[in-house]
Order: C-alpha cells, then sequence, then structure tokens
C-alpha cells in the first residue's frame, strides 16, 4: 500500500466538496431514514456521526428530534454545513467538529448512545485503522450503545476495476474505496455483538452496500 496515496485522498475531497456544494444531494440516505428508526425506537439520543460529509443526513437525523455531534475531516464540508445549520435553526441540536477518524476521537469514554456512519468505514482506510476506529467508537459508546455503519460491499459493480490501492481498497474515478466482505464486517465486530447485517442497494451503477448494526455490551 501507497500511504502517500491514501492520505491524498482528503485533498481529493476537498476540492470535490468545494467543486459540488451539493455532492450527494439534500435528501438523507436510506440509511439514515432506518437508523434514526431503530435510535429513537431504543431511546439513544446522543448520536455521533462521523465522515458527516456535506450534512445531508446529519440535518435529517437533527429534524428528527436527535442531538448529533457530527465529525468530518473536510473542512469543506464542514463549514458550509455549519452555515446550513445555523440558517435552520439548529445549531442547539448539531455540533460540528473537524476530525481525521484516524486519530483519537476527541470525546471522553461512553458518552454517546449510539454512532452513525454512512459510507466511512469504506474510505481509503487500512483493514488496522478501521479496527483503531472501531475500537474508539466502542470506547465513546455507553454500555448497550449501537454503532451503525454501512460500507460498499464485494458485490459491488466497482469491486475489482480500477487501480488497486492494496487490501480490497481500488480507486475508481479518483475515489479510494475499501470494499467489505462479510468476513471483514464479522472481524471489525469484535467486542460488539452483531444485531443485524443487512444488504441493500443505493444511487447510480447500482452501489451494492452492507449496513451493519452493532450493540456495546
Amino acid at each position: 500500500m501507497d500511504n502517500e496515496v491514501l492520505n491524498a485522498q482528503s485533498n481529493h475531497w476537498e476540492k470535490t466538496f468545494q467543486n459540488k456544494p451539493d455532492m450527494f444531494g439534500t435528501e438523507p440516505s436510506h440509511a439514515a431514514v432506518q437508523a434514526v428508526d431503530l435510535f429513537k425506537k431504543e431511546g439513544r439520543n446522543k448520536i455521533l456521526e462521523l465522515g458527516s460529509g456535506q450534512g445531508r443526513d446529519t440535518i435529517f437525523l437533527a429534524q428528527q428530534g436527535l442531538q448529533i455531534y457530527a465529525l468530518d475531516y473536510c473542512e469543506t464540508g464542514i463549514n458550509p454545513m455549519s452555515q446550513k445549520v445555523e440558517d435552520l435553526g439548529l445549531s442547539e441540536s448539531i455540533t460540528t467538529v473537524c476530525h481525521d477518524v484516524r486519530k483519537p476521537l476527541p470525546f471522553e469514554d461512553e458518552v454517546f448512545d449510539g454512532c452513525y456512519s454512512h459510507m466511512l468505514f469504506c474510505m481509503a482506510l487500512t483493514t488496522a485503522e478501521l479496527e483503531y476506529l472501531s475500537g474508539e467508537i466502542r470506547r465513546v459508546l455507553k454500555s448497550g450503545g449501537l454503532n451503525i455503519y454501512t460500507a460498499r460491499n464485494t458485490n459491488d459493480a466497482h469491486y475489482g476495476t480500477g487501480i488497486h490501492r492494496g487490501e480490497a481498497m481500488y480507486e475508481v474515478g479518483g475515489f479510494i474505496v475499501h470494499f467489505f466482505s462479510r468476513e471483514q464486517v464479522e472481524h471489525l465486530a469484535e467486542g460488539y455483538e452483531i444485531v443485524e447485517v443487512e444488504e441493500f442497494e443505493e444511487g447510480a451503477l447500482p452501489k451494492k452496500l452492507f449496513k451493519v448494526v452493532l450493540r456495546k455490551p
């Protein structure tokens, strides 16, 4: 693996967000709609969102009455979203933080009821970095807290195409994607209880993803 190439993804996302202010649209993802239902069913209110991007899911989650702490490593995503949050009167419900998830999460132990991330796990993160991130999420979750994430999987049409960047990572159209097998899901679930693993489709191609629901014991 070429760490310099993986690290360069940050600049690529910065430029992409700058050129495409609503790259993923403004409607919430299917995963966010399902996550809200589960969080509300279990009375989970204080939620950490990782890889919030331009905020389409962040804003939806807050509008459903959840308290959201949104992290992304791109200032071109976080800064415009912060302005949207203020314009929508959601400043009391959303806290935005620019942060690289390869570093320790900037929170104390056991402070969140849940964690949500849509396609953050399948970014240019090595398995070792994902193992570390999974442990950090477990650290900041309360006992019984939920970790809900999605990741493109190895049934996706783009898997195995483009430039191989190590492990199950392939660069397609300038974006590096880490494609997940079921074994990878189970590997990263160490220390959690697996509640659900569901395969679904989204967007063009269409993309094929896993939705994973984990619970901290």
